[in-house]
């Protein structure tokens, strides 16, 4: 039987003295290629007297734009949803035969419109000595790709991290640890650089205890579990964009419920 899950997120700012808010764009509704069933959603913005304007942005995500008439000392923000948590099996996909070993090219028509997720940044030292470890090839892409994600996971430490920003991939590999979003980023830039169209990815992870344990493999979470969460999709042929999360070092599933992707 699927399990349905109800998701609640407030938001909330508060200011010392009335001030006027500027425009607000808001991505915190599920992105449309989301694999798991979003069965009701709702956002409700206080101050109640604004003007909203439902918009797609560039790349294809949902966003509520939001322009507040008058001087306020709040702004909050109030997201609920259900879904259902039907069980997405990661490896479920096809590719195409030309992509089943890696290195592999895109065509040129397919590169083109890959272009914003190949672009690469200058290698600094530490990076470039992790990229030049990575094996230069493999039988079946989707093991190269399991196998770099696992290296991911196992060599950085995760980290609850407080700062805005995002980490370089020279300072995450520095320091050996950092948050979701900096292994996320790092693992886009891994991949840019052996050749392969990647994305960053913001959104909800929800994990769900298991009524009795597991036999085999990794226990699962002990209680259920929902955050904001971060991850990575690699692109290919095929199979369209693919999730993989260097922070548990597995493959996304029916719990990552993306809101917004993008190329930066």
């Amino acid at each position: 039987m699927t399990i349905r899950i109800a998701l609640h997120h407030e938001t909330e700012y508060l200011y010392d003295r009335l001030v006027k808010l500027w425009p607000q764009l808001v991505r915190l509704q599920p992105a449309y290629h989301a694999r798991t069933p979003i069965i009701a959603y709702s956002q409700v913005v206080e101050p109640d007297e604004h003007f909203y304007n439902p918009q797609q942005d560039p790349f294809g995500n949902p966003v509520s734009r939001y322009v507040f008439e008058k001087p306020t000392n709040r702004l909050k923000v109030v997201v609920d949803f259900q879904a259902e948590m039907t069980v997405i099996n990661p490896f479920d996909f096809f590719i195409e035969e030309e992509a089943e070993a890696f290195p592999f090219e895109y065509t040129p028509a397919l590169r083109k419109q890959l272009a914003p997720y190949l672009e690469q940044p200058e290698l600094t030292p530490k990076f470039g000595d992790w990229v030049e470890q990575i094996p230069s090839s493999a039988d079946r892409t989707i093991d190269f790709l399991v196998d770099l994600n696992r290296r991911l996971e196992k060599q950085i430490e995760y980290t609850v991290r407080m700062e805005p920003g995002v980490q370089t991939p020279e300072d995450t590999l520095t320091l050996e640890r950092g948050s979701c979003r900096d292994s996320a980023w790092l693992l886009v830039e891994v991949l840019r650089h052996v050749g392969l169209a990647a994305r960053f990815v913001s959104g909800y992870l929800i994990q769900l205890a298991a009524d009795t344990e597991s036999l085999d493999g990794p226990p699962g979470p002990k209680q259920d579990f929902c955050d904001l969460h971060a991850w990575t999709e690699v692109f290919l042929p095929g199979a369209g964009w693919v999730g993989m999360d260097p922070t548990s070092g597995l493959l996304a599933g029916e719990g990552h419920i993306p809101v917004a992707c993008t190329p930066h």
